[in-house]
């Protein structure tokens, strides 16, 4: 995602106000789209009426989550990004061009080209990959001239797709496979298939509302025939359930009229199953590969048409984090040859029994979602990953990265007060960055001008105007930052007493507006430092619900344990200190909280009861205190993780004794 320059009289407050408001406009602008495509979207026309330029950057990239290429036209690159839309290469990446900016959703899970029309296009929209910060759509597009214009062909409650398939021979014939809402149950999750272009669409294969479909392959040598991995599983805010009586492995032999499942009869394992990935090999369609979740990870092999199946591997490099990435693929040329996409990328040349990774941590970004083999030249390959696209023409051995697809994931925006003033911003996976809003030299802004600041998830960053700056990675690591240098010290509060902090994946952290030198921090405490985090006050006892049915993410994963701080829960997301009134504080949580007070957190008053029409246990990522009225505050709040889609911002002018919420979609 390319950040933007915006001009305003008080830079630095406007621009947290600003981001504050585009929070509620990711969700509410669907909403808006969907109530009425002839009204204009008022976010939209917010953006629109503002001054605005690209600043970059494009050197570390983000998510890439689909990948396609006309077997004719190996230069010819299109990409699916996890909220950066969709772009276009016709220099085998040397540029590229955005294609998908005038839609209402930016994030793309599939991405699918007619054999027969290169003009013919579908995309699938909302990232198939559940994890806790993925990215959800509004259904299914078309286009017939290259991606010049689009078409909105319905699903749009699918919220999440991760393949479609066009019928080789027919490109009215369309398969579409639905992980669906990863947040709760609903009906639109499984396999649809239109067989008019997308103007009618049949559900071919649905299983129950907490059940979709994680993978869809057609056989190379008879498009009837399709294989599908059903999937049931669970996201709550804080834990995640993978596996349960609806995943299985199914195949259909007339185009999906019907489908038979494949069980533990067949060589699959008993019990229970989670996600699943598939591949057919071209080389020998007979060949099928299925990577199981189980209560082991499991690669299981079939030699005759997917009727049975055996085991082949265990290998612990045949994968991890099954919600996370589970695509196998197979070679063209090579039944024997399969590749296996996750945190590595691994690949086997006897048939599955063995794998050897060929894509490490170093060298490559990690954490694999895509890969691109070409038909005819399978040294040609194209990996995509959580830092963007990689290409190969040795089968591997070497790659090129793109280091000019703009679609990094910020979290958090800050500003300086330098001139020219610098833009600060941490992003899913790549760091934490700065950047400047202009430079003295010809040519404009350059991906060399960007300074990596902090490695990890980048998240808030907070520049103190005096040479530091304080900057998070995942789990509430804060450190603070010597900008000259780069040295960096690590100022974690410390629990005062026996009772384990938590700090939320994205923690909550805001700069004194009256000290230079102090710094509010979150676990589910509220801590401060009046020393640059040399030394810390705990200010709070718990602001937070601290629900201990919400506090076991050890436990977290279902199948397969993942626990990586990412569920943590019962925490702080937000601190808003009052800069006219140096002892008034409001927090926010991630389970619902408001908490406010006026004497330094010696008492707290819990306005969330006061929030009309928000569901208990919402998050409350933004507050902003109007820096010309203490008393005028703005707070931001969603519910989207418990399948609540709509928008909540709220304003009170009398300092929290009443409250008016301002958007209703």
């Amino acid at each position: 995602m390319t950040l933007l320059s915006l001009t305003f009289p008080s830079r630095a407050q406007t621009l947290r106000f600003f981001g504050a408001l585009l929070a509620v406009g990711m969700i509410f602008s669907l909403r808006a789209q969907e109530a009425s495509d002839q009204k204009t979207d008022p976010v939209e026309a917010l953006v629109e009426a503002m001054n605005v330029r690209h600043l970059g950057p494009g050197t570390m990239s983000g998510r890439v989550t689909a990948i396609a290429v006309p077997s004719d036209s190996p230069e010819e690159i299109y990409v699916g990004t996890a909220s950066g839309g969709l772009w276009k290469s016709e220099s085998a990446g040397v540029t590229w061009s955005p294609l998908f900016d005038d839609q209402p959703t930016q994030s793309i899970g599939a991405v699918a080209l007619s054999g027969l029309n290169p003009d013919l296009i579908w995309v699938g929209t909302g990232e198939g990959n559940p994890r806790n910060s993925h990215s959800s759509g509004r259904g299914v597009y078309k286009s017939i001239d290259g991606g010049a214009t689009w078409s909105f062909m319905g699903l749009k409650e699918t919220h999440n797709v991760h393949r479609i398939l066009i019928h080789p021979r027919d490109p009215n014939v369309v398969f579409v496979a639905a992980t669906g809402s990863a947040w709760g149950d609903s009906p639109q999750r499984g396999v649809f298939k239109s067989q008019d272009g997308g103007t009618t669409w049949e559900h071919v294969l649905s299983i129950d509302e907490r059940t979709g479909c994680a993978e869809l392959v057609m056989d190379p040598s008879n498009p009837d025939k399709l294989f599908a991995a059903m999937w049931s599983f669970r996201r709550q805010p804080w834990t995640f359930k993978s596996g349960g009586e609806g995943s299985g492995l199914y195949v259909t032999h007339d185009g999906g009229n019907t489908w038979e499942e494949r069980t533990s009869e067949d060589g699959l394992p008993e019990g229970e199953l989670g996600r699943m990935g598939l591949a057919i090999s071209p080389a020998n369609p007979d060949v099928v590969y299925a990577l199981v979740e189980s209560s082991d990870y499991a690669l299981y092999r079939s030699d005759d048409g997917g009727r049975s199946f055996s085991r082949r591997s265990t290998d612990n490099e045949i994968g991890n984090r099954p919600f996370y990435y589970a695509e196998i693929h197979a070679d063209p040329f090579n039944e024997d040859h399969v590749y296996s996409l996750w945190s590595m990328v691994s690949k086997s040349t006897d048939g599955g029994r063995t794998f050897d990774i060929i894509l490490p941590y170093s060298g490559v970004h990690p954490d694999h979602h895509a890969l691109y083999i070409h038909p005819s030249d399978p040294q040609y390959l194209i990996n995509g990953n959580d830092g963007g696209l990689n290409i190969s023409r040795d089968g591997g051995k070497n790659w090129t990265f793109v280091n000019n697809l703009p679609v990094g994931q910020f979290y958090h925006i800050a500003v300086d007060d330098e001139v020219p003033y610098n833009v600060y911003g941490g992003m899913q996976d790549n760091g934490s960055w700065k950047g400047p809003s202009a430079v003295w030299h010809v040519g404009g802004i350059r991906n060399e001008d960007w300074q990596e600041v902090l490695f990890g998830d980048g998240f808030d960053v907070q520049p103190t105007g005096d040479g530091e700056l304080y900057a998070m990675y995942q789990g509430g690591a804060v450190q603070r930052v010597d900008v000259a240098t780069l040295g960096t010290t690590d100022i974690q509060p410390a629990a005062p007493d026996s009772i384990a902090l938590r700090f939320a994946w994205n923690g909550a952290m805001s700069l004194d507006p009256n000290d230079r030198d102090g710094l509010y921090f979150g676990s589910q405490r509220l801590h401060y430092s009046s020393d640059r985090g040399r030394s810390w006050e705990t200010l709070s006892g718990d602001l937070t619900t601290n629900d201990p049915d919400k506090l076991d993410q050890a436990t977290s994963g279902g199948l397969t344990i993942d626990a990586t701080k990412a569920e943590n829960h019962c925490t702080l997301l937000s601190i808003a200190p009052v800069g006219q009134r140096p002892n008034e504080i409001w927090v926010g949580t991630d389970d619902g909280r408001l908490q406010h007070t006026k004497d330094r957190g010696q008492t707290w008053t819990d306005h969330s009861g006061q929030l009309k029409g928000l569901p208990k246990g919402s998050w409350i990522p933004q507050i902003h205190v109007s820096a010309h009225n203490p008393d005028e505050v703005y707070v931001v709040a969603n519910n989207y993780r418990r399948n609540d889609w709509a928008a909540y911002l709220y304003r009170t002018s009398d300092g929290g004794k009443s409250w008016k919420r301002l958007v209703y979609c």
